[in-house]
């Protein structure tokens, strides 16, 4: 189930062969992007975050938030995963934009998850029907290790650079620092390639104690796999910044 090296060569045989050997069905679905339908995005993320089972992050988001009726997630044999709650959702106001809701949900992976494109279904207020689709393959991305500044590294010097090793099939990577005696976020770092950022000086203080994680993940706005596929967090580790 989670053989990465299979899992990576299938997915570059897609990615780069689809047109010769996929189905009609999935050759159709490539001419435009599958996650958009008239309502809304739909994406997948298979997680591996530390304390907890591998689990999907389903999100739906939609500017036509009065015209849904109900989003029913589909898995790739056409069964039933989930349905998603209208009323759980977060508002986001946009500048010179409609307003956006996004739909967020996070289930466990099932025993029987299977590779396939995972779809869901969106009514509106007069019954019609709209569908979107993810394709989403069944490995993990592991997660971030080789950290420094390590857990408990004590009197680091400002200015700060965080480095990490590589995680083998992760692309693109995002650090995030908190300050642990107010978790408050206060350093979030683009999304990049590289295994290490420079943290500006202004974003820490003399005396501080702070937590840092990496998010990594394998691709960025896909075609196939969406915005991404596969995500892992790592674990928080834990530094004091000399005075």
């Amino acid at each position: 189930m989670y053989d990465m090296k299979s899992t990576i060569a299938s997915v570059l045989f897609l990615s780069l062969a689809m047109s010769a050997s996929a189905s009609a069905e999935d050759a159709t679905i490539l001419h435009k992007d599958p996650h958009i339908n008239e309502m809304g995005f739909f994406d997948m993320h298979l997680c591996n975050w530390p304390d907890r089972n591998h689990f999907f992050k389903i999100l739906f988001s939609t500017t036509k938030f009065d015209d849904v009726a109900s989003m029913e997630i589909f898995t790739p044999e056409g069964e039933s995963l989930t349905v998603l709650d209208k009323n759980k959702f977060m508002h986001l106001q946009r500048k010179k934009k409609p307003d956006k809701r996004v739909f967020m949900l996070n289930l466990d992976v099932p025993d029987t998850a299977t590779t396939g494109w995972y779809s869901i279904k969106v009514h509106d207020n007069k019954g019609q029907e709209y569908r979107a689709q993810d394709y989403v393959v069944m490995s993990r991305l592991q997660r971030a290790s080789g950290m420094s500044p390590s857990d408990d590294a004590e009197d680091v010097a400002l200015p700060v650079i965080l480095k990490w090793a590589a995680v083998p099939g992760a692309n693109w990577y995002r650090i995030y620092i908190r300050d642990v005696w107010t978790d408050k976020l206060v350093f979030q770092s683009r999304l990049q390639p590289q295994t290490f950022v420079g943290v500006p000086a202004s974003k820490l203080e003399p005396g501080g104690y702070y937590s840092w994680t990496i998010h990594s993940r394998d691709t960025n706005e896909h075609i196939l796999l969406g915005d991404f596929h596969m995500g892992s967090m790592s674990e928080k580790a834990h530094f004091s910044i000399s005075e």
